[in-house]
Order: C-alpha cells, then sequence, then structure tokens
C-alpha cells in the first residue's frame, strides 16, 4: 500500500489495534474527524467523515493553564459504538418464552412445564416373591428361606469349635457339643426375649413371682443358655486368626467375623423377593457403643451411636432387598464421595432392572447422580441441599424468606427439575421424572386471627410422590425395633447376629402378608399381625427342635443287666446302698431302663428295693 501512488494512509505495526490506523505525514486538510460518521443503508458499508488538521501534542500544562481535552477516540472505536447503539434502538423487546434448556430465573407455578417421559418399566423378574405362592408356607418355612440348613449348620460348627478354643485357653466352663435341637430352641427363645422384656436375661428363668415363666426354664437351663452366648461363633475360629495376621494391610476384612451369615442373608433377600417400582436408600442405625472403630455418631437419627448401614428397601411394603454396612472412611473409585457411590453399590442395574423410581434424602440428591442413573433408565427424586454442586444459584425470582405456605418457584436445566416449596420453612427438591406442578394440593393447619382452621395449599407433584414414596426403609426399621431381639453382648459381632434374625423375621412376615394377598383365596384368613407371626414362629421352632430330637431307646421296662464293657466288667458303687448310708458297696449290676448301679446278690435285692421306692 505504500507504493501505490495517491495512497492517503500508511500501514504500520502497532500495539493496539485501535491504533492500526495511522496518518501520514501530509494529512488531507479537508477532512474533518471529529465530524459524527454518516451510515448507509447497511450497516457494514460506511463513509469517513471530513478530516480537520491533527492537533500536535500539548506541552505539559503551567500552573493557571487550562487542561486541553482528552484526544478525540480513534474512527475503529467510533465505529463500533455506534452500531452497537444502532442495533440495540432497532432491537424489538419480547416476552420471556417458555422454559426450555439451562434458564436463568426462577419460575412460578403459573408457568407451564413439560413432564418428562417415563421410562418403560422393565424389572429383571415379575415383583413379588420370587418363589412359588400357591402352595402354604407356615411362618418356619419362611424364616428359613434366609437362615437355610447349610447356614445354621455353619454356625453350629463354627461355634463348637469356637467353644473347643476357648477351653483350651484356659477358660473353665461346662460346655456339651452344640446340636441343631438347641439351636433352634436357643433361636426361640431369642425370639421370646423380643415379645417378653425384662431388666435382666436371668430374670427369663426366674420362678419368683412376678418372673415365674414357664418357658424358657422347661426347654433350656440358664447356664447352657449362656454357654451358647458366649460361645456364639459365625466364622471359622481358625481363618479368624489368618484374617487378624493381615491386620493394617489391604487384605484384611474388618467383617470377617459376620461371615459366612452376612453373605447369606444379603442373597437370600435379593433372591426370594423382588421389588416393586418404587424404591428409596436411606441409612440405618443399629445401636451398639462397643469400643470399636466401625461404630458411627449420627445426631439427627434416633440412636445415635452404633453401626450405619445403606439400606435399599421397597417403597410400598418396606422389604430390605439389599444393604451394606458402613465401616468408615476408604478410598472411593468415584470422584463424587460416598453419598454417590453407596447408591450406585446398593443398585445392581443388571439384577434390578430398568424403569424404576429412585428417591432418595438431601445426603444423596446430586446432579451428578440423578443424570448418571438417567442413563441407566432409572428415575429419581430427594430433596436436595441448598449448597450442592450443580443447583441454580440465581436469585432472580427466587423465593423469598417471606413467602406465604404454598408459594412455588421451579427451574428446569435439560432433564433435571429442581422446585422449591414454601411450607413450615423452605423445601428445595430436585426430580428427573415430575413436572413442576400440576394442581395437586395438600391441606394444612394454620393459625389465622386465634384461630386453627384447614387450609388447602398447592404443592409440587416431586414433594407429593416424596411424601409417599420415601418411607420404605423407615418402615422397616419400625418393624424392627418393635420387637427387636437385641442383647447385651461383649463381641461386636453378636450385636450384628441378633440384627440379620431381625431382619429375617422382619423380611418373612412382609413375605407372609404378600403370599396370602397373591393367592386371593375368599376363605383365607386375615394375615398374621406382627406380634401373631413372631409368636407362632417361636412356637413352630420349638415343634420342629422336638422333631429332631433322637428317638428314645427300644428297651422301656427295668431289668438287671451286667455292667459290661470292652475293658471287662465294671464294678460300681450301689446307688441304694449310698442313699441310705452305707457308701462303699460296689456291684456289677446295673438297671438297663434308669442306668443306676444297685446290688443284686442273694443276702441283698438293692435293685427291688429301689424300684419299690423303699
Amino acid at each position: 500500500m505504500e507504493e501505490e501512488e495517491g495512497n492517503s494512509i500508511c500501514m504500520q505495526y502497532s500495539s493496539s489495534e485501535d491504533e492500526d490506523l495511522l496518518f501520514p505525514d501530509n494529512p488531507i486538510e479537508d477532512v474533518d474527524y471529529t465530524a459524527p460518521l454518516s451510515f448507509s443503508e447497511s450497516d457494514e458499508e460506511y463513509e469517513l467523515p471530513k478530516k480537520t488538521p491533527r492537533k500536535k501534542r500539548g506541552r505539559r500544562t503551567a500552573p493557571g493553564e487550562s487542561q486541553p481535552s482528552a484526544p478525540p477516540p480513534t474512527t475503529e472505536k467510533r465505529r463500533r459504538s455506534s452500531l452497537e447503539n444502532s442495533t440495540a434502538a432497532t432491537q424489538p423487546t419480547e416476552k420471556p418464552s417458555a422454559p426450555t434448556g439451562s434458564e436463568t430465573r426462577w419460575r412460578d407455578r403459573d408457568e407451564e412445564d413439560s413432564k418428562p417421559v417415563p421410562f418403560r418399566f422393565v424389572p429383571a423378574r415379575t415383583p413379588g416373591p420370587t418363589f412359588p405362592t400357591t402352595t402354604a408356607w407356615s411362618p418356619l418355612s419362611l424364616f428359613q428361606l434366609f437362615f437355610s440348613a447349610s447356614v445354621v449348620q455353619k454356625i453350629i460348627d463354627n461355634t463348637n469349635k469356637n467353644a473347643v478354643r476357648r477351653k483350651n485357653a484356659g477358660l473353665k466352663y461346662k460346655w456339651e457339643e452344640l446340636t441343631m435341637k438347641e439351636f433352634y430352641v436357643f433361636m426361640a427363645i431369642l425370639l421370646f426375649t423380643s415379645l417378653v422384656s425384662v431388666h435382666h436375661r436371668s430374670d427369663y428363668w426366674r420362678k419368683k413371682w412376678p418372673y415365674n415363666f414357664s418357658f424358657p426354664g422347661d426347654h433350656m437351663t440358664r447356664d447352657r443358655f449362656e454357654a451358647i452366648m458366649c460361645s456364639l461363633h459365625l466364622s471359622d475360629p481358625k481363618e479368624d486368626e489368618e484374617n487378624e495376621e493381615k491386620k493394617h494391610t489391604a487384605e484384611y476384612d474388618r467383617l470377617f467375623k459376620l461371615k459366612p451369615l452376612y453373605t447369606e442373608i444379603v442373597n437370600a433377600c435379593k433372591a426370594h423377593f423382588h421389588p416393586y417400582q418404587n424404591i428409596s436408600i436411606d441409612e440405618r442405625m443399629v445401636g451398639s457403643k462397643a469400643r470399636i472403630s466401625i461404630k458411627q455418631y449420627m445426631k439427627n437419627k434416633p440412636t445415635k451411636w452404633g453401626y450405619k448401614l445403606f439400606v435399599l428397601a421397597d417403597s410400598v411394603t418396606g422389604y430390605t432387598w439389599n444393604f451394606f454396612i458402613y465401616t468408615g472412611k476408604s478410598e472411593s473409585s468415584t470422584p463424587h464421595g460416598l453419598s454417590y457411590s453407596s447408591v450406585m453399590d446398593l443398585m445392581p442395574f443388571s439384577a434390578l432392572g430398568s424403569g424404576y423410581t429412585l428417591y432418595t434424602d438431601n445426603f444423596y440428591t446430586s446432579p451428578a447422580l440423578f443424570t448418571d442413573l438417567l442413563a441407566k433408565k432409572i428415575g429419581s427424586c430427594g430433596t436436595i441441599r441448598q449448597n450442592r454442586i450443580g443447583l441454580p444459584q440465581t436469585l432472580t425470582n427466587d423465593l423469598p424468606k417471606t413467602a406465604e405456605r404454598g408459594d412455588i418457584r421451579w427451574v428446569r436445566n435439560g432433564q433435571l427439575l429442581y422446585v422449591k416449596w414454601m411450607d413450615t420453612r423452605q423445601v428445595a427438591m430436585c426430580s428427573t421424572v415430575h413436572q413442576a406442578y400440576s394442581g395437586q394440593t395438600v391441606t394444612r393447619k394454620l393459625k389465622e386471627a386465634g384461630v386453627w382452621t384447614n387450609k388447602v395449599i398447592p404443592v409440587p407433584d416431586s414433594i407429593k410422590d416424596y411424601n409417599c414414596y420415601m418411607g420404605g426403609v423407615d418402615l422397616s426399621d419400625a418393624l424392627i425395633k418393635s420387637y427387636s431381639i437385641h442383647n447385651k453382648a461383649i463381641q461386636w459381632y453378636k450385636t450384628f447376629f441378633f440384627h440379620f434374625v431381625d431382619i429375617a423375621t422382619v423380611n418373612s412376615y412382609l413375605l407372609h402378608k404378600e403370599v396370602l394377598k397373591l393367592q386371593r383365596d375368599p376363605s383365607q384368613t386375615q394375615p398374621l399381625t406382627h406380634k401373631l407371626f413372631k409368636e407362632k414362629l417361636a412356637q413352630e421352632m420349638l415343634e420342629f427342635a422336638v422333631g429332631l430330637a433322637a428317638p428314645p431307646p427300644p428297651s422301656t421296662s427295668c431289668m438287671p443287666l451286667f455292667n459290661d464293657s470292652q475293658e471287662g466288667r465294671a464294678r460300681r458303687y450301689c446307688k441304694r446302698c449310698h442313699d441310705t448310708g452305707t457308701p462303699r458297696v460296689k456291684t456289677a449290676v446295673v438297671c438297663r431302663k434308669c442306668q443306676v448301679p444297685l446290688c443284686l446278690t442273694s443276702k441283698r435285692n438293692c435293685f427291688q428295693l429301689w424300684h419299690d421306692g423303699q
């Protein structure tokens, strides 16, 4: 451009885009650069204004002199400013459209929201009991779905091994090998303790008023029950020692003493029932003050100290379908933390199916979790914390602190719906399966002019369903705590044993009600209450234990026999002579039925006198 003739502009490098156009040494005299720009019909075509001679840079003003005016803006700056003003003046004002995609303001309930298309409900199995329901199921047969014969036998074997280990360690107490019969009597007594409460466990065997219970003293002595309670063990003691050697390493299993019962109970809960469409996840506390690191403290729970379980339950029935025990902080495989990983661990998507709706509280609810569940065709709904990452933080048309009951604000971000609702306090929700408001209402008691009245106020759809389906775990907890067999124990794993029995009992009771509902027999009686179900279960355990007893010997009559053995004929002290004051008379004769040594000679017939009562 410098080589062209008649060119009035020269190009050279500058550090600012606004100073790229520089004037030559000989400016055109008739061009006024301070005149306003004139535009043609097109915004891109414009004419340069006339230029006036550019003033030279002045010196610094002396005191008393006037400050020279600032230099005029460059041509490029003035052109941009004029274009922006012209565009803003010609831009028409429009009313905000319906919410689509990401929104920057909260909307009122009067504004319309589109309801998401629900996923098709495709469970992996037919919801409800998975075993044949056409036959009759007794309380004991339902309980044995969770405590199978193989699991009970493992517990018996490990208890006997632990008793031998304790005796070899120097503990002195009487122990006889535990049998299947005694174990079921032991379980029946545990169920009895959940129905009848006393201050001390030994009071169940007292015969004085008011503790004169005929059961359990008629079926098991107190010493035998305490011996079984002390030696009760769920895992193999030898494998326990091998696991303890791995302590402070990655291979150490903190819950090894709960196996195999822990694994079998979880598998049985998932195998014998399939949840309906609405499910919920929440924490459960098993009360304990044992000095162990897996003990937790939760100030907002009725049971504040104890072991924490994460539980997935059916929202309608309260059936405990899946759970795991929280053992403390650990390295998570996901960057989202415990609230995210616990939900993903509790939901085996291939075994569960798709189209379910999960309800959670504000500990679990997050946009990241709900988005990932959407990818697996699982809907979600739950309360959300105000500081959760992803929650819109805009204050435009936000719900005021002085809002009236029933005021609603909502905003939609793709498939995620955020709702704020004012009840006695502000409630924030997040959902992927609801629309903001469809006209539903609830009744609240309000005090107006000193008088309490029932007032109908609007409520978002998400809160309406949340109140209906979130209480699955709470229902299960209420059933467990109403008749819990929790007993004091020194060993921490026995507390879990009692809780596993409670889970099996409650789930058996819920299956009992579901079976009768599916049979639809008009002649069928109503389902048993929870209390009657446990009473009948304890009674059937006793009857089952009696059936496991060894048959009586064929000899039923009393007859003298010689006490012969492989070592020869043994002589023992005569029982009658000992009772009458002659303690050192020995005899080789015993009664076949009574197994009592008695004299039978030509001079002395203690055998006859003993049986005649003389």
